[in-house]
């Protein structure tokens, strides 16, 4: 993509960002025609994933959670888009976080946190969270860059609006201990659900009545620096609104057993599905990878 059509499409962005959302959401319900019924994006991944997840469930229940999910993720998109022009007020108003009182208090005691979250509901807005800490502390997020550089430069830029600041994957251990060096308390934050590459296959279990590789970096990263560990529990309340809550997993990370945090996390995100399966990413191909035998 060339700097030219980078702009274009920024400002095609920046115009879809400046209407309400009322406005996005009718727009999204066009997209979900085109996407589902038109293009069926990825149909054949969705149905293989929630058929091998859901065995109890008829076909019917299947589709009817297939075609919410549809919905769903076509509001996802326009409410990421929002962020370039949504107001501090509005995302207050419709991302509510509950127990900051416990994550800011770890932070100050230990130093640093690890907020893991799967890639659920309106998880991009959890980048609010940064707001509730103090000016001088780090509301630090994970991302995989993107191949092309102003498709990526464009993310990183509606996802630092609110203070956080970008850490490329590989670079997620030294930008912290970095911090740490320079005396600066931070709230780690990551999506950790998506299937692993293969290199990081390195912890398996049992998630959705499958075999299941769960990335570890969180749990790495958490007992190297003795942060404490948090869950973040997303819950879709209706359209537009979304409630996070932040639940302590492990105080004393280097206390538990190898493997034990990424158990509790993929225990969480399972609890988390199966309460309101529409609003997860069924369009991963997360089971791509099987255990060698």
């Amino acid at each position: 993509m060339s700097r030219f059509v980078y702009i274009f499409v920024y400002l095609g962005i920046w115009l879809m960002a400046i209407q309400p959302l009322s406005m996005l959401y009718i727009l999204s319900d066009i997209l979900y025609f085109f996407m589902y019924k038109v293009a069926r994006y990825r149909r054949k991944v969705v149905r293989r994933n929630l058929k091998n997840s859901f065995p109890e469930k008829s076909a019917e229940e299947l589709r009817v959670i297939e075609q919410r999910f549809y919905h769903y993720i076509c509001d996802y998109m326009l409410e990421s888009l929002k962020m370039l022009k949504m107001s501090v007020h509005e995302l207050h108003r419709r991302m509510h976080f509950e127990n900051t009182e416990q994550y800011l208090e770890m932070i100050e005691k230990h130093g640093g946190i690890v907020v893991m979250m799967p890639h659920y509901a309106n998880f991009e807005w959890t980048i609010g969270m940064g707001m509730y800490m103090k000016p001088d502390d780090i509301p630090m997020q994970v991302y995989k860059p993107l191949k092309n550089y102003y498709v990526d430069r464009l993310f990183r830029n509606i996802r630092s609006r609110f203070g956080g600041y970008n850490v490329p994957k590989p670079d997620t251990a030294r930008e912290v201990i970095k911090a740490k060096h320079s005396g600066k308390k931070l709230a780690l934050g990551l999506v950790g659900d998506q299937s692993p590459n293969v290199s990081g296959l390195h912890f398996w279990t049992t998630f959705l009545n499958q075999d299941t590789s769960f990335m570890d970096g969180g749990e790495r990263i958490a007992r190297m620096m003795d942060y404490p560990v948090f869950y973040c529990e997303l819950n879709k309340e209706k359209r537009g609104y979304c409630n996070a809550t932040f639940v302590l997993m492990t105080e004393h990370p280097k206390d538990t057993a190898d493997g034990e945090i990424t158990e509790m996390y993929a225990r969480h995100v399972e609890q988390t599905i199966l309460r309101e399966p529409a609003y997860w990413f069924w369009s991963h191909k997360r089971w791509k990878h099987k255990r060698s035998v």
